[in-house]
Order: structure tokens, then C-alpha cells, then sequence
């Protein structure tokens, strides 16, 4: 996937990261309130990597447009000039069963989108428009190559259960 993004979108990201992950820390630190960031976050991370879909699409387009308002809101700010591209970087393929399973997860953030109220909503955007933006570089597709290699392998896994015609 052709994606171009510069440090405006990074600053983008890294500050919606900050926005959702500062009052967690500042509070309870209760692992079950990452829920809704977390499961955007994973959706978003996974959608870098959906090249030709509707969730790839979605991703490049956020990275893009994150790209071009940061560069332009750092221009604005300190009048500086030259947003130069970055590298980008992927975490793996998806096969078939590991897009089922991405599909069935986007699915289940979805729902958890649906019933959740307006401050989780919040996160779980926040969360995939993070992970969406900061899936392309390479560092961080490298620190999250097991994503798809999960998603593969809970795809296949279940496959071969589905297929053993119902042995456990």
C-alpha cells in the first residue's frame, strides 16, 4: 500500500495516544478501561495490512489526511516548512482465514462501538485512528508482527477444528 506519512501525522497520532492513555494512567490503571482503545487500536493496526479492502482503505486514508492536517497545523503553528515523507513499513499478509478473523473482530469493535457510551466511543475511534496512522511505520509494524501471525493462526485453528467434523 502507497501511503505517505510525515511527522505532522505522527504528532497526530502520538497525540490522540496521549489523550487516551494519560487519564488511564493518571487513574486506576485498571487494564479493563483500555478495552474500548485497545480493540480500536487493534483493528487499526490490523487494517494497515488489509491492502485492497474497505479496512485498508479506511486506514490509508486516515494516515493520509492525519499526514497532511498535522504538517499543516506544524506549519501553521511555528511557520516552518518541509513535511518530508517517511518510510513505510508492513507487519505481514493476512490469509483468507486470518481476514475472516479481522473481519469478524472489526465486527465485534462494531458492536462494542454500538452499546458503548459516548466517552468509549470516543476510544475505540481514538484507538483506530492511532494504530491506523503509527501500523505504517516500520518500527512499529515490526514490534507488532504477531498481530496477523494471530490472527492467521486463530483463522487456521479454527478451520481445522470446523473441518474435523466434530471431533475437539
Amino acid at each position: 500500500m502507497n501511503v505517505a506519512i510525515n511527522l505532522g501525522g505522527i504528532a497526530v497520532a502520538g497525540a490522540v495516544l496521549w489523550a487516551n492513555v494519560r487519564p488511564w494512567w493518571k487513574g486506576g490503571r485498571d487494564p479493563k478501561a483500555l478495552l474500548p482503545y485497545g480493540s480500536g487500536g487493534a483493528l487499526g493496526a490490523l487494517s494497515t495490512i488489509c491492502v485492497g479492502g474497505a479496512l485498508g482503505w479506511g486506514a490509508s486514508g486516515i494516515a493520509g489526511l492525519a499526514s497532511s492536517w498535522g504538517a499543516r497545523g506544524v506549519s501553521t503553528a511555528t511557520g516552518t516548512q518541509g513535511a518530508a515523507a517517511l518510510p513505510a513499513g508492513s507487519m505481514g499478509t493476512l490469509t483468507f482465514e486470518g481476514a475472516v478473523v479481522t473481519a469478524l473482530l472489526a465486527v465485534g469493535v462494531g458492536l462494542l462501538y454500538k452499546a458503548s457510551g459516548k466517552q468509549d466511543r470516543r476510544r475505540i475511534l481514538g484507538g483506530f485512528v492511532t494504530f491506523a496512522i503509527l501500523g505504517f511505520l516500520p518500527g512499529v509494524a515490526a514490534a507488532l508482527d504477531w498481530l496477523p501471525d494471530s490472527a492467521n493462526g486463530i483463522g487456521a485453528w479454527a478451520k481445522a477444528r470446523l473441518s474435523q467434523g466434530g471431533g475437539a
